[in-house]
């Protein structure tokens, strides 16, 4: 159930994690107090009034780190979530959140740009951009750009010069090289200051962190005195999992949940002057634009209706994970052709949450990267749309709704007409 974290629930939870029981009775006080700020203080706006709203144990670490063999998928390392929501900024992060679980390496795979429909939008979002910032023939610098897609896409359409940061870029993955983009495979920070830039983007990166705020002021320090420098940011929207219950991004690698105000807030707080926050892709992602500015203090009032939804959440999780799950155990029992397509951090998070590794045998997903991989935690087999031509599915369980049109399309093409049903 949803309440207050007790001061003795603090220090259960943080002596379980960190100290063995041998030496719990040594521990002071001050150790004490020490662990409740290391585990319960919100990392936007560093106050203690949490609340606990949900907890998932023993879920995969990575959703998008792939296996090439299914015994390998099945020991993926794993954590647990512990939802806690802060109710001064309204944010919601994983208090549980152990960074020693992360590890982005070339092997993390999580472009969803094979799809038409995300290609659609991502197109839409760069003309925006360089519509609204006149970005022709300037300088931009992607925070995270993974397989430089996006990058890529604002380069060519307003003949930029772009550069592109992540640590996990692949040259030898790229098949749409530009002349126009340079990779370093690095992370972006103070170092660079001398690199200016018109346009400083990030997209999907700042969930990943689990200080944020020190994540922003590192940006900020490093983008100096160049206020004319725009840092446009795109992180999922929690209120597409509280009001719409979009359950299956909860997953361990977002250590944060964005909403509108929370997000406003931490860029205000890091020096930064919010210009607009919009949500994106039919409500599931938030955009921020912003400016570098000094002492602003100009945190923007949004709407605070999150707390009434937050507290409903808990039910209404419980109740769609319960009636997924005798979706589930009845098409084993009936011995149905079931798959789910998206292979993504939803499709994981659903087969992962639902035990469903004995009802579901494949994954189908656009991005040739994936197949013939494994999915983290459950194993079963990614496989190309292709294969659904042989495997004559009875069932197809669609993970995100903005993909339905354009899977019924695929479907259709290859003369299939199982049922879809959207997780």
């Amino acid at each position: 159930m949803r309440g207050c974290i007790t001061k003795y629930q603090i220090l259960n939870y943080a002596f379980s994690r960190q100290f063995p029981v041998w030496s719990r009775k040594k521990s002071t006080q001050i150790i004490m107090e020490h662990q409740l700020q290391s585990f319960f203080i919100c990392p936007v706006c560093e106050c203690t009034d949490i609340q606990l709203i949900l907890e998932i144990q023993q879920v995969p670490a990575h959703c998008n780190l792939l296996w090439p063999e299914r015994e390998l998928a099945l020991e993926a390392p794993r954590g647990d979530i512990q939802l806690g929501y802060c109710s001064t900024c309204t944010h919601i992060y994983n208090y549980a959140f152990a960074p020693r679980h992360m590890e982005y390496t070339q092997a993390y795979e999580n472009s969803l740009h094979f799809s038409p429909h995300f290609q659609g939008y991502a197109n839409s979002l760069a003309s925006h951009l360089i519509d609204r910032y006149a970005l022709h023939s300037k300088t931009i610098i992607e925070i995270g750009s993974g397989k430089g897609d996006f990058l890529i896409m604002l380069a060519e359409m307003g003949n930029n010069h772009g550069l592109g940061f992540d640590p996990s870029y692949e040259p030898d993955l790229t098949d749409h090289r530009s002349d126009r983009v340079t990779f370093i495979q690095d992370y972006y920070s103070e170092k660079y200051t001398d690199l200016d830039a018109d346009l400083i983007c990030c997209r999907h990166v700042l969930e990943h962190i689990d200080e944020p705020s020190t994540f922003l002021t590192n940006i900020r320090r490093a983008v100096g005195e160049k206020e004319g420098t725009v840092v446009f940011f795109e992180v999922p929207n929690v209120m597409y999992t509280l009001v719409d219950m979009g359950i299956w991004d909860i997953i361990y690698e977002h250590c944060s949940y964005f909403n509108r105000e929370s997000l406003a807030w931490l860029f205000s707080l890091t020096d930064f002057h919010v210009r607009d926050v919009r949500e994106t892709f039919s409500g599931q992602f938030l955009t921020i634009d912003a400016l570098p500015a000094d002492n602003i203090g100009n945190r923007r009032e949004y709407s605070r209706e999150i707390s009434e939804h937050v507290d409903r959440f808990t039910s209404n999780y419980q109740q769609k994970v319960g009636t997924w799950q005798e979706k589930i155990d009845k098409i084993k029992e009936r011995g149905q052709k079931a798959v789910v397509w998206g292979a993504g951090s939803k499709g994981v998070s659903f087969l992962n949450t639902l035990n469903a590794e004995h009802a579901i045998e494949y994954v189908v997903d656009l991005n040739p990267r994936k197949h013939g991989m494994f999915v983290a935690g459950t194993g079963q087999k990614i496989v190309s749309p292709g294969f659904l031509k042989e495997y004559q599915p009875d069932l197809v369980v669609i993970m995100n709704p903005n993909y339905e049109k354009e899977i019924r399309q695929m479907l259709a093409e290859m003369n299939l007409a199982p049922i879809c049903r959207i997780a």
